[in-house]
């Protein structure tokens, strides 16, 4: 990884030399009418890297504040990196580029800079969230490798600059990559409890970047998603204690860890002092104690457990989800 002098924030290369911000804001789980102001404010405060995807139903928000960042001079579009995401209802290859293009409009953008594949499943045309089984379609309707070359196609065509997926395990990764180009990148849930080593280094083995969702522990995901008396991870003693250590908070130690495995994080927020705020991650620097201490937390705990796609009916499971 490389550090930009202008913005401080390290940057991740890709295969033909372009680079992207590590630190990023996120944007799921911003409400209508917050995250317009709130991807402004991050702009404006130095972030250029904007994690976005069609569910989070805001994208025309996001749109919004960009222009606005762009049209008072805050920065070009050729500095910024935007990524996005495919939902599992548009799958089919008929339909990736459509999708692609919806979300271009809304973003109000000629093209992404990452577009993404948000899970390893495929669902009905229209469906957001499944009710029941019939929602679903199957791998062996809907391979993935048919949603993966057309993706492939989106980047020939200049609509997106890079593609890759999210919530991918090895397993995933390695089917796709049989009859098409690798992910460039691959966006999971990391963070103390849940470090992913091993699929962390296979993407590393295999050129593959990773970002890290969550990486905070998502304590302000919605209420159904949640479980009874889950940990949270910025109350940890030894992640206090190292903040301590550092003079700084539990969530900058949190991000700091991320960026200092060489990953991206994408921290949420539409609070603009937690969104200035969080840019200090950068600044702190976790020696080889930090970070063993840190390893020490691994409690292989998701978040975001997977287990909506996984109810009575379901062709997929928790164990085909995370292997």
């Amino acid at each position: 990884m490389e550090s930009t002098t202008a913005t401080e924030v390290k940057n991740m290369k890709y295969a033909n030399g372009d680079t992207m911000p590590a630190f990023g804001l996120g944007t799921w789980k911003s409400n209508p009418g917050e995250v317009k102001n709130a991807v402004y404010t991050a702009i404006e405060a130095g972030y250029r890297h904007i994690d976005c995807a069609d569910i989070y139903g805001n994208q025309a928000e996001v749109g919004e504040g960009i222009e606005k960042a762009i049209g008072e001079g805050l920065c070009q579009r050729e500095d910024l990196w935007i990524t996005s995401k495919l939902w599992n209802s548009d799958h089919r290859k008929e339909q990736v580029e459509k999708a692609l293009k919806r979300m271009l409009g809304d973003l109000k953008l000629e093209y992404l800079d990452l577009f993404l594949v948000h899970w390893p499943l495929a669902l009905k045309e229209g469906v957001k969230m499944p009710e029941g089984p019939d929602d679903f379609l199957s791998m062996d309707e809907v391979p993935l490798t048919e949603t993966w070359r057309a993706m492939a196609h989106c980047r020939e065509k200049g609509l997106t600059r890079h593609i890759g997926v999210s919530n991918f395990n090895q397993n995933h990764l390695a089917e796709v990559m049989k009859e098409g180009p690798a992910p460039e990148m691959n966006q999971i849930e990391l963070h103390p409890y849940l470090p992913q080593e091993d699929l962390v280094n296979y993407c590393k083995q295999n050129n593959i970047l990773v970002t890290a969702y969550s990486p905070l522990g998502s304590s302000d995901r919605p209420e159904q998603m949640k479980k009874d008396d889950e940990p949270l991870l910025y109350e940890n003693d030894a992640v206090k204690e190292i903040a301590d250590k550092h003079d700084t908070s539990p969530f900058h130690v949190l991000l700091a860890w991320g960026l200092n495995r060489d990953t991206a994080v994408i921290p949420k927020s539409v609070t603009p002092d937690h969104i200035k705020s969080n840019l200090k991650a950068n600044e702190i620097s976790l020696d080889a104690e930090d970070m063993q201490k840190i390893a020490n937390l691994d409690q292989d705990y998701r978040f975001v457990d997977g287990s909506f796609w996984a109810m009575d009916g379901s062709p997929y499971s928790i164990e085909y989800l995370w292997g």
